[in-house]
């Protein structure tokens, strides 16, 4: 489905921000910044499971839309992603993560793209070796320079791409959460497999 705004401006012309939207930033001035730009009703359950990610020491960028609808009410393409917020404090990180969802395929492998090669690569051993299957992103790559997760001082990010069953699953099962988690963390805080420019 084609979105229904081609960039934030338009978006927030037409909406409420707390009423239709909410918008998180939590600046802990850490390299990298954890993002979910298709939180809420978007792509359900990816915000919930980047602030796992960050927990309560890495910088977290969420956009959320609060009412359901078609998919292309709120989502902005990554491309187009341009809330001022989240480029300010993508702009001030060595590099991003960003969680998206995508629909059911008959596969709960997650998807790696990104510009970051060798902090996706990491990413996709950890995550192999937590038990959760994970294989390099040939539909949604999330190579353009302006998707969201790449317009970070570095020029690189990582684009995760997680199936509605695996985000169900994760929300619902703490352990399972938990293990996702560490996983991303774990390759997240090496500081040596960011792709810096």
């Amino acid at each position: 489905m084609a979105d229904r705004y081609p960039d934030f401006a338009t978006l927030a012309a037409a909406h409420e921000a707390g009423k239709d939207y909410q918008i998180t930033v939590k600046d802990r001035g850490t390299p990298v910044v954890i993002l979910a730009p298709h939180g809420g009703t978007i792509e359900p359950e990816t915000a919930h499971i980047a602030q796992a990610v960050a927990a309560d020491d890495l910088s977290l960028y969420l956009f959320e839309a609060l009412h359901p609808g078609a998919h292309g009410d709120f989502h902005i393409t990554s491309h187009r992603f341009d809330e001022p917020n989240a480029l300010a404090l993508v702009a001030r990180s060595v590099t991003s993560v960003a969680v998206h969802g995508r629909k059911n395929d008959g596969t709960d492998a997650v998807w790696l793209g990104g510009r970051a090669e060798g902090l996706r690569d990491a990413i996709g051993d950890a995550l192999r070796d937590a038990g959760f299957a994970a294989e390099l992103n040939t539909a949604l790559p999330g190579v353009h320079p302006t998707n969201i997760c790449n317009r970070t001082l570095s020029g690189a990010g990582v684009q995760l791409e997680l199936s509605r069953s695996l985000r169900h699953a994760l929300s619902e099962h703490t352990a399972m959460m938990d293990r996702f988690s560490a996983a991303l963390r774990k390759a997240i805080t090496k500081a040596d497999t960011f792709d810096r420019a």
